[in-house]
């Protein structure tokens, strides 16, 4: 009896011992399993749910405007006085909801696509109209100096302003500034130009692209990762590292990332790469996520991040290359006089904020940042912020201009582009992926601890009864 009792207990501690080492096997077993059921969906191929992903965005994606109001017209064109701004919006409209186009899968391991653009104002998500009336910046008037240096070549471009009657500002429809209308200073010139003319003109019915980016087929380490854009690995914008195409286009990230990592990406919004580093974990609708932010650094100055020295093109406008927050991009718009920066000048000089009034940076309004499922690399949720400005300098010939006391950066807008992943795409995510990652764990888990229970409680026992059989 005694023997059958000990007997019973060694076999009930064995049998914990082999249920909490077969819990402990299952942890690289496991991993293993995950590993490759992940590096089949993630790829970027028709069937898996990357491709899902890819081709469409899981999630409605918006863009919000804010555009900056001047308070003090008279003053800025009489005086040359600071502007008092006042940001106005949002005026929305929800973009990206169209298939990616002319997708081609090439036998190098990568596809290629266009992207289109489309943008359709939602009124209900919208402070007013489209026909909302700003005083702003005269785009035409302020670059006019910058693409023409030339004196006789400025004083018939002001023989021209003074004819339509054309001033720094002007008075212009929300609908007009963001997507064209036409100029009446250009329309006196007498050359053949396009007179019509926006912050985002031309963009519905036009394409980003041509990208072309790895699928993962041949290496998992390089999903999403564009391989070109527009057919090159370089964009012809800036000198050295800065002119490449590095990373993503943000909306996924090779799989399996890690806090430790820096994630880039390409905007071709700003004409460059830029990246992101890991800021804390955020939990959206039940599926857990890394939050990586643009950080202060990616605009530092060359001064403060010595990385940086080939985004600065012009020695006087940055003082040196010791000015921060502002990015000239005028290369890439035809040698417009266009500077980008995060909202409300965030993370810039003292001095550029201080050559106008009214903005209020705010790191938690104003940053960008991508939240991304570590497993995956999908980003499920997202918030792309940046600023438009105008370069205005004084042009003595431009009667127009006259009043400009030094050149100083005007800023136009700022916009927030951002999405969330969709509840019907939340679900299947959570089915597919995340709800099998935490079965496996707990599963692991309750097998470890099960078993370790089992051992210690029928080893205990055992131990108790045997000394109680020597006494």
């Amino acid at each position: 009896m005694g023997c059958n009792r000990n007997c019973g207990l060694l076999t009930g501690a064995i049998f914990g011992a082999v249920l909490a080492i077969f819990g402990g096997v299952l942890i690289p077993v496991g991993d293993n399993l995950l590993q490759k059921a992940i590096k089949k969906e993630a790829v970027i191929v028709n069937g898996t749910i990357a491709f899902q992903n890819w081709l469409v965005p899981g999630s409605s994606v918006y863009r919000q405007f804010w555009i900056f109001h001047v308070l003090n017209p008279s003053d800025v064109l009489e005086t040359g006085a600071r502007p008092k701004l006042e940001q106005r919006g949002p005026y929305t409209y929800r973009v990206r909801y169209l298939p990616k186009e002319n997708i081609t899968e090439n036998s190098d391991g990568t596809i290629s696509y266009m992207l289109p653009n489309i943008a359709r104002f939602e009124p209900d998500m919208s402070v007013g109209t489209e026909n909302d009336t700003i005083t702003c910046l005269n785009l035409a008037v302020v670059a006019a100096p910058a693409l023409y240096t030339n004196t006789f070549i400025q004083l018939l471009l002001n023989t021209w302003i003074k004819a339509s009657k054309s001033s720094m500002l002007q008075n212009r429809t929300v609908k007009e500034i963001l997507w064209g209308y036409k100029d009446p200073f250009l329309n006196k010139v007498p050359f053949p130009l396009d007179p019509v003319l926006g912050v985002f003109y031309p963009y519905n019915g036009t394409f980003d692209g041509l990208y072309k980016v790895n699928t993962g087929q041949n290496d998992i380490k390089q999903t999403a990762i564009i391989e070109s854009y527009k057919n090159k690995r370089n964009l012809s914008y800036w000198e050295g590292h800065c002119d490449l195409v590095n990373g993503t286009d943000g909306a996924s990230f090779p799989p399996f990332v890690k806090k430790d990592q820096v994630l880039r990406f390409f905007s071709s919004d700003i004409c460059r790469s830029i990246y992101g580093v890991f800021q804390g974990e955020q939990n959206v609708k039940g599926i857990s996520l890394y939050r990586f932010a643009v950080p202060r650094e990616a605009f530092a100055s060359p001064a403060e991040v010595s990385d940086n020295y080939c985004f600065c093109r012009d020695q006087v406008i940055s003082k040196n290359c010791t000015i921060a927050g502002v990015l000239d991009i005028s290369a890439c718009k035809a040698g417009r006089p266009v500077f980008i920066s995060l909202p409300h000048f965030l993370h810039a000089s003292e001095s550029i904020l201080h050559d106008v009034e009214g903005l209020s940076p705010n790191e938690q309004e104003h940053e960008t940042f991508l939240d991304v499922e570590p497993i995956t690399g999908f980003t499920l949720q997202f918030a792309k912020r940046l600023q438009v400005n105008l370069l205005v300098k004084p042009a003595v010939k431009i009667e127009a201009l006259s009043k400009v006391q030094k050149p100083y950066i005007f800023p136009l807008l700022w916009l927030n582009e951002s999405a969330v992943i969709g509840d019907e795409k939340a679900e299947m995510f959570r089915t597919k992926v995340t709800g099998r990652v935490q079965m496996l764990n707990m599963l692991q888990m309750v097998l470890m601890i099960a078993g370790a229970v089992l051992f210690i409680a029928f080893m205990g026992s055992y131990f108790i009864c045997r000394s109680k059989k020597l006494k």
